[in-house]
């Protein structure tokens, strides 16, 4: 439910974030960058550090974005020793006539890839037999997301929500450093993954 929660504040948060960028397009010209690196927010407090590239296509109102992570460089909430990383690579279509090629309301169809190794803390779940036995989580997910992207001068920031079809071998948390399974209002799937989340990052 925390999950949930925090997905419905991101929403909110990039909504008034638009607003203000649009008032502060007339106090001064933004520069027009179409590459940025960015840090996901928070990401350390859930036992991996992910950085992203991004790639603006202008002439497409467009841009293509590659993620990597590596598990186990952060805080483990979980306390279970993961280890291994993630992949991701999500594409946006950026809403409306926008003459900063980074800026704006978008959609993203994204495909994330996560592989590690934890221990078992939830016995009877999936392939936990025994608690403290090492299992391997492998999984693949297909989202869809909304989001914003703010500028000012050189620095970004990113918000997003999405949700879609997940596959493969879960974790017994259901979380995989870059989607969680759906495990809400008394019900669980394991083939139905959410993702939100903010990134910060800087322009060039």
């Amino acid at each position: 439910m925390k999950y949930l929660f925090k997905a419905i504040l991101a929403v909110a948060l990039f909504l008034s974030l638009g607003l203000v960028s649009n008032a502060r397009e007339k106090e001064f010209e933004q520069p027009n960058y179409l590459n940025s690196i960015k840090i996901t927010f928070l990401s350390w407090t859930s036992g991996s550090t992910k950085i992203s590239y991004e790639r603006a296509f202008p002439d497409w109102h467009q841009s293509g974005e590659i993620c990597t992570s590596l598990i186990s460089a952060g805080y483990d909430k979980y306390k279970n020793d993961p280890l291994g990383f993630t992949l991701r690579y999500g594409h946006k279509f950026f809403l409306g006539k926008n003459d900063v090629a980074l800026k704006g309301f978008y959609l993203r169809p994204e495909f994330i890839y996560s592989h590690y190794q934890y221990n078992c803390t939830n016995t009877g779940l999936h392939n936990c037999k025994e608690s403290g036995e090492r299992e391997k989580a492998v999984m693949g997910a297909l989202l869809g997301t909304v989001g914003y992207q703010y500028l000012y001068k050189r620095f970004l920031a990113d918000f997003w929500v999405g949700a879609g079809y997940a596959y493969g071998n879960p974790a017994d948390t259901g979380y995989h450093h870059g989607f969680q399974l759906w495990d809400y209002f008394g019900s669980s799937h394991d083939n139905v993954a959410l993702s939100f989340s903010i990134r910060l990052g800087i322009c060039f």
